[in-house]
């Protein structure tokens, strides 16, 4: 089978890339290999996939609509991944229009594209950001997010409605999923596990906002690449007798899906669970709230569970220690 994996020199990108080769299918990755983050990092994560045979890349920006057209025409694949994305809540409030341009006017590319190419399944990647200030826990697929307090998380409900548009006008099978808190080794530098286990490595004072009163639905890696390997085949089917009761079903053949481990993480043990793996004692700096943050986040999975018999359940002192085994191989080399 052949597969699109947009952003697949990024850390989530670059894990389903991967697996999907491991398993003899063919992957196209795109990216733009852009500076939010050190590049360098996106390019030794690239250089991995590049060992694999079945892997091919193309740097391309998913805003530039006329190379994603070309693409989907000369490649014809069968089901698309659509990971690609301007990432992070604070960065929404300094630079707006990256979000703009590659959230909104990349997700209408990749829809078009798929419009036009017979494209058998499109799974894309929403957030667990669209909750916003929900306050009913856990998190699910029929709770309203009407009320985002980030453009992130605006950009990413907006992608759901786009994505519900397509697969209602086309009937593209589309399946969006809503990633809570995703960590791991090749993880991303602007993101808490990274940045405290290289504070707290080297020594440095960690921020703790909210005073440390903040709840993460943590999900390891290696959870989210099982659960997008299975959900990319159960592809959905459209759903006459649906009463449209909640946001994440259908008439169409389309779909919302929680995916995180169900277990929230008080920070406080979450930054236990660095200090045990890294063997030192973290000095916090107590904060407020930042704009555009929430208190906690925790996601219901039954949808997930009831649809592929699978459940994140990668606890975060394990999954901690395999992040900073691979930090403290990875950096000391740079």
């Amino acid at each position: 089978m052949k597969f699109l994996v947009t952003g697949a020199a990024g850390f989530i990108g670059s894990a389903i890339a991967d697996k999907l080769c491991t398993a003899g299918n063919q992957v196209v990755g795109i990216d733009n290999l852009n500076d939010y983050y050190d590049p360098q990092l996106k390019l030794d994560r690239l250089a991995n996939l590049q060992k694999q045979a079945n892997f091919s890349f193309q740097k391309i920006d998913i805003a530039n609509r006329d190379r994603v057209a070309h693409l989907f025409a000369t490649e014809k694949f069968d089901r698309v991944i659509h990971l690609a994305a301007q990432a992070g809540v604070r960065y929404s409030l300094e630079n707006p229009m990256a979000y703009v341009d590659s959230n909104l006017v990349g997700m209408a590319t990749i829809l078009e594209g798929c419009r036009h190419n017979q494209v058998q399944h499109l799974v894309f990647a929403s957030s667990s950001s669209v909750y916003g200030m929900n306050e009913k826990i856990p998190f699910a697929e029929d709770d309203a997010v009407d009320h985002p307090v980030s453009l992130y998380a605006a950009t990413k409900k907006s992608n759901e409605l786009m994505a519900h548009s397509y697969s209602h006008l086309y009937k593209i099978p589309i399946t969006g999923l809503r990633f809570f808190t995703v960590y791991g080794p090749w993880g991303r530098p602007d993101m808490a596990p990274f940045l405290f286990t290289d504070a707290i490595v080297n020594q440095r004072p960690i921020k703790v906002f909210n005073h440390g009163k903040m709840l993460r639905d943590f999900t390891y890696i290696d959870d989210i690449v099982e659960g997008i390997l299975r959900i990319q085949d159960k592809v959905p089917a459209p759903n006459e007798a649906d009463k449209l009761a909640s946001p994440a079903t259908a008439k169409a053949p389309f779909r919302i899906l929680n995916i995180g481990n169900n277990q929230p993480i008080q920070l406080a043990d979450f930054i236990a669970a660095i200090e045990q793996a890294t063997g030192k004692v973290a000095e916090k700096i107590m904060l407020p709230m930042q704009a555009g943050d929430v208190p906690r986040t925790y996601a219901d999975i039954d949808r997930l569970t009831a649809l592929t018999d699978f459940k994140p359940a990668t606890d975060i002192g394990s999954g901690m220690q395999k992040f900073v085994a691979w930090y403290l191989d990875y950096y000391p080399k740079k």
